[in-house]
């Protein structure tokens, strides 16, 4: 079974070839494939970096490898390959639909209730299939998480 934050061998096929290389001056990594999938369930679950599940490692090499991808640019190149396959496939809508309609809320529902309803176990399913399937947009998070991280060296 596989849950949320774990690549298919589809995705991981079509990231593995643009992934850094160790140098071996700095010891072995840690497998890209297992630290990536943990990078991916921490931006989908939001969870803390230390609440990371066993299954992805400890979380310290999880971190540091987000923060290195960050600044050196890995996450904007791995995003950029998936959109270009992904437009040759046909995969991407480049149609845009803009919609200026405003409406405006009753003055009473301001003070509604902020708890979403419970979710089914079928429709749990059908989500974590979901995010399995939007290997484009859990990159644009990374990048978007990852550019006030790189500061001024990312440009």
């Amino acid at each position: 079974m596989v849950s949320r934050g774990d690549l298919t061998d589809d995705e991981w096929a079509v990231l593995e070839p643009l992934l850094p290389v160790s140098n071996n001056r700095c010891g072995r990594w840690r497998d890209h494939r297992q630290v990536i999938s943990g990078i991916i369930h921490r931006l989908g679950t939001g969870c803390q970096w230390r609440e990371l599940p066993k299954r992805f490692g400890p979380w310290q090499p999880v971190h540091k490898r987000h923060l290195l991808w960050s600044a050196d640019g890995t996450w904007e190149k791995l995003l950029q390959h998936v959109r270009a396959v992904a437009d040759a496939a046909g995969d991407i809508d480049w149609d845009i639909n803009v919609d200026s309609t405003s409406v405006r809320g009753h003055q009473q529902a301001a003070g509604a209730d902020q708890v979403p309803p419970p979710a089914s176990a079928a429709s749990k399913g059908a989500l974590q299939g979901a995010v399995r399937q939007q290997l484009p947009a859990l990159l644009e998070e990374a990048v978007r998480q990852a550019r006030p991280l790189a500061g001024p060296a990312a440009g």
